[in-house]
């Protein structure tokens, strides 16, 4: 018997979810939401400080701006304070990590240490191009790959 089990790490992995349409709900809900349909919240998470990464970021590409990890750590902060919530996970080094989170989706992309939601589209966009059109056939091809060869 072997001592060792190899890991089998993925090359590109995604988890999508389906909830209700989005009826009067806060931007920030609705920011939450997605997070959680795409994976990078997990249903009854308190640590959310995702949504707020990514809140800052869509808010700056509105603007045609590009936004450095500090400015997000900062915009962060703010934004729990006013909205009251603890300030949990704002490490930069968490930051970062989030950051990396919305990057590796390819929802966001980055340019001389600064980001932006990937070519300052809007997000519907982004999601349509870079997950369903190019992101999710890999995965589901290789679904199939792994189908036919089990015989």
């Amino acid at each position: 018997m072997p001592k060792h089990i190899s890991k089998d790490f993925p090359l590109s992995e995604i988890t999508l979810r389906r909830y209700e349409k989005p009826y009067k709900v806060t931007r920030r809900e609705a920011i939450r939401k997605l997070c959680l349909s795409l994976g990078l919240l997990q249903p009854g998470d308190s640590r959310d400080v995702i949504v707020d990464v990514l809140q800052s970021i869509v808010d700056t590409s509105k603007k045609k701006k590009m936004i450095s990890s500090e400015e997000v750590q900062k915009k962060v902060i703010a934004s729990r304070k006013k909205s009251k919530i603890p300030l949990n996970g704002i490490a930069p080094s968490n930051i970062r990590r989030q950051i990396k989170r919305l990057k590796d989706i390819q929802l966001i992309e980055n340019i001389k240490n600064e980001y932006r939601i990937t070519e300052f589209d809007n997000l519907s966009t982004v999601f349509e191009e870079r997950i369903l059109d190019l992101y999710l056939p890999q995965i589901t091809k290789r679904v199939k790959d792994y189908c036919k060869a089990i015989k």
